[in-house]
């Protein structure tokens, strides 16, 4: 089989798969929503509400048919495109809230992935080039510190001593309501202001978005560390190394300019899943900085057992990580033959 056929073969079949993906996802978050305690009519209606009045509105949203009957209604509107509506926003749609909460998201997960990518390689990178050290023992003790720390205790750790007790960052909030947000036709506020022009938005953006970023970041970069240090420990020791340090080229050189390209091969597979997981996970950074993302959207949902507005984010979540594993499978395929086969 020819390298190129090769490639369209496995292309193929990884998007046959992305489908499946999707449908499994759907099908066990519609079952466990079911299946959890709780009554979506008593969180709309309250629990004193009189019975006539939840039959009524439980019928009039179709939660009153069979399992299977609401199953097939739901993916029949899923495959017509429709998300449903929320029960608790006063008819919004689903598409709607997305549309309004994801530049938050997106917004944050970009941000917290530059600093996780330059933190984590520089950290990586530093503590192979000097194994055996203080400096190689420092990089161990921060990959295993930022990978193991929960997230919301170190958020509100930062928060109290950077926002609360130096004041040195706002809290919770994405922008400040006295002044009018960016408008553009991103609704990622730092690109907005960007292309008007509006610096003060601009720096406004940044200074919001810094400590929930840096947090969020900085857990994230000990994925990176670790990988980067212990392949560019391996690739150090190749042949190709060795021989570089006999033409007499700088250790730095030949960390940064040869050993370090081929070590950061791997990281791509997990850069690309890091930052699906970022757009579809982030629950934990926008609850506890009360980030306006749909994370955040999608934990009021949960709580207030929202079944169409859980539901369709989480399929909304799954088809970006379902796209961004075959765009990073693909990539991988591209630059290394073996993967195929």
């Amino acid at each position: 089989m020819s390298r190129s056929r090769a490639l369209q073969y496995y292309v193929l079949s990884r998007l046959l798969l992305a489908p499946l993906m999707i449908w499994t996802i759907t099908t066990v978050i519609f079952l466990l929503l079911r299946a959890t305690p709780g009554d979506p009519i008593d969180s709309l209606l309250g629990p004193r509400a009189p019975e006539s009045a939840k039959a009524e509105l439980r019928a009039s949203l179709g939660l009153d048919a069979p399992l299977w009957l609401q199953y097939l209604r739901y993916m029949g509107s899923l495959l017509r495109f429709d998300l449903g509506t929320s029960l608790a926003s006063q008819g919004q749609s689903v598409w709607e809230i997305i549309q309004q909460h994801f530049p938050a998201t997106m917004e944050l997960a970009i941000f917290s992935m530059l600093v996780s990518v330059v933190v984590g390689v520089s950290v990586g990178a530093l503590a192979a080039s000097k194994p055996n050290t203080p400096i190689d023992v420092g990089g161990r003790l921060f990959g295993i510190f930022t990978y193991a720390v929960p997230m919301y205790w170190f958020g509100m750790l930062l928060q109290l001593v950077f926002a609360v007790q130096l004041r040195w960052f706002p809290l919770g909030t994405r922008y400040p309501l006295r002044m009018a947000a960016p408008q553009g036709p991103t609704g990622l506020y730092v690109v907005d202001s960007l292309l008007h022009a509006n610096f003060e938005q601009f720096f406004t953006s940044l200074y919001y978005l810094a400590l929930p970023s840096l947090t969020l970041g900085l857990l994230l970069s000990g994925i990176f560390e670790r990988m980067v240090r212990v392949n560019l420990k391996q690739t150090l020791k190749a042949d190709y190394v060795e021989a570089a340090r006999a033409r007499g080229i700088p250790e730095s050189r030949i960390v940064v300019a040869h050993a370090l390209k081929n070590a950061l091969i791997p990281v791509i597979t997990v850069l690309g899943l890091t930052f699906a997981s970022l757009l579809g996970g982030a629950i934990l950074t926008e609850v506890t900085f009360s980030w306006p993302g749909l994370a955040n959207r999608l934990y009021s949902a949960i709580s207030l057992r929202d079944y169409p507005v859980v539901q369709g984010i989480m399929v909304f979540f799954s088809v970006i990580v379902a796209l961004a594993s075959i765009l990073i499978d693909i990539l991988n395929a591209y630059i290394d033959p073996r993967i195929r086969y």
